[in-house]
């Protein structure tokens, strides 16, 4: 016999989860058995040893389908579910299934049972939107994973000025449906509304729908709706924070110069949190910048755990704070972060990816390969995966593998640059001087008309055994505060010059110790 710790309801069937509320139900021993552990941290009880929360909530939260006659809306209806997903990660005791796992499902005939095993969570809310003009028609139901039953199911029939009010009734009622109970100021906080003008938070919207592309347009589109946003709303604190992600990512990808990237980004990141302390991703932006660009090691570790304290299950932070933690020596840290980040968004590719990098930096490539294709399981397509396979198996010494790996990223990445320099790299190391050469020069030329990394000619010299040459290269990348120098403690591409005076010299600059 098994009863709801909730509601204590007993059930008499051979069931897993209450009826009444999904609650997963349990035997009277299982109540008074104590977790083996539990982590705590910045007041909010984190995941038992076990990996599940089994009398917490959780909720994912799916993208919306635009079922309006324009397809452009479908960044309207995007945001809309990551705007409510963002509110309802406020709650404490509530897990919220990240991002970029919650839509992964887009566009796929899932069923709800797929999505709560997939994702481990009870609930599922869905919904869809109708945009005609200024009328909207929103509707939203929220579905227990354990049967298929709606808990909770709604339709909004409002114009456009009303959009806010409507997430807030959504936000409650999920709460109320939940049967969460908020503690302190969490209303507020969950209900918080950073601008009033729609207009602006439609363009809000469709920057990060932009930003979410990842590709080189899409930043340039996110820009543009950023600044607009900004322009309509002055005071319009996370349209900034979108921007300083937008010109970090752009400076991180090489897409620009970082000189010309991250100052941009700091600028923003710094007027978000004059406007708005509490924003942790305005936090993890300028954290980021400081340690990829400043080289202030101590200060961009304070503003990830102010991040990371205002928001304890920000995916993104834990992601980029492993990076850091990488960049420092601290690999054990590093793998734990990114493990963190793992589990709050479990179908991230580029988290599952850079946990590969975690054991790569850490000189483990078996384990690294091995991550490398757990990433490339779950999309074969993945250039990141690629090429951290490439450079695991590089260290390895199988060179007919790793350039195969590498061939493949560069033309999963559209034939970047960064992915030419890896795969000349691999060429140099496997004593194909001639080819290695001959991308060297058509980056060099390249470099006269274009953006370049002075780190990636760098590393190719290192391989072809040309160490003066090598450090002219680095000497530049210095100059250009290259976002790559940050990992030159641990990079293994480097270990050949580890010794040379002028590279001890170069990691004091950075700020770093050999």
């Amino acid at each position: 016999m098994k009863r709801c710790p909730r509601c204590n309801r007993i059930e008499t069937d051979d069931l897993a989860f209450c009826r009444v509320d999904g609650t997963r139900l349990i035997t009277d021993s299982e109540a008074f058995e104590p977790p083996t552990a539990i982590l705590t941290g910045g007041g909010r009880s984190a995941e038992l040893t076990t990996g599940h929360l089994p009398n917490v909530p959780s909720i994912a939260v799916l993208p919306f389908v635009n079922m309006s006659a324009d397809a452009e809306n479908e960044y309207f209806c995007d945001g809309l579910a990551e705007e409510l997903l963002n509110a309802l990660t406020r709650i404490n005791n509530l897990k919220v299934a990240a991002r970029t796992s919650a839509f992964s499902f887009k566009g796929r005939n899932t069923n709800v049972s797929e999505v709560g095993t997939a994702l481990n969570v009870k609930t599922v809310l869905e919904g869809s939107v109708r945009k005609s003009a200024n009328r909207l028609r929103i509707t939203a139901q929220l579905i227990n994973v354990a049967d298929g039953y709606h808990l909770w199911s709604e339709r909004y029939d409002r114009e456009m000025k009303d959009v806010f009010d409507v997430q807030d009734e959504i936000t409650l009622a999920i709460v109320e449906a939940l049967r969460v109970k908020l503690l302190g100021d969490e209303k507020e906080v969950m209900l918080k509304r950073h601008t009033d003008d729609t207009e602006a938070y439609q363009l809000y919207l469709k920057g990060r729908y932009y930003w979410n592309k990842r590709t080189a347009e899409g930043f340039e589109k996110a820009l543009e709706c950023f600044e607009e946003a900004i322009a309509r709303d002055s005071n319009y604190a996370l349209a900034y924070a979108g921007l300083a992600d937008t010109h970090n990512t752009r400076g991180s990808y090489s897409i620009v110069p970082p000189k010309e990237a991250f100052p941009l980004a700091k600028a923003a990141a710094d007027k978000a949190l004059e406007l708005d302390d509490t924003l942790a991703e305005a936090h993890n932006s300028r954290a980021f910048l400081l340690y990829m660009f400043d080289w202030n090691w101590s200060t961009a570790n304070a503003e990830f755990q102010r991040a990371l304290e205002l928001n304890p299950d920000y995916a993104t932070a834990h992601h980029w704070y492993g990076w850091y933690l990488i960049a420092t020596g601290r690999l054990d840290e590093a793998q734990r972060e990114m493990k963190r980040a793992q589990k709050l968004d479990s179908l991230s590719l580029p988290i599952n990816t850079n946990l590969g990098f975690t054991h790569y930096f850490a000189r483990d490539y078996p384990k690294a390969i091995e991550q490398f294709k757990k990433a490339l399981d779950m999309d074969a397509n993945f250039s990141e995966a690629h090429r951290g396979m490439g450079e695991a198996l590089e260290q390895q010494k199988m060179f007919s593998e790793a350039i195969a790996e590498m061939q493949t990223a560069q033309i999963s990445a559209g034939d970047s640059t960064e992915d030419a320099a890896h795969l000349a790299h691999t060429y140099a190391l496997a004593g194909k001087a001639d080819e290695a050469e001959q991308i060297l020069n058509n980056l060099i030329a390249l470099s006269k008309r274009k953006y370049v990394s002075a780190h990636d000619i760098a590393t190719i010299y290192v391989a072809l055994g040309d160490i003066d040459a090598a450090f002219k290269w680095l000497e530049q990348a210095y100059e250009e505060h290259s976002y790559r120098l940050a990992w030159s403690k641990v990079d293994p591409k480097l270990d050949r010059v580890r010794n040379d005076s002028r590279f001890i010299d170069l990691l004091r600059r950075i700020n770093v110790t050999s």
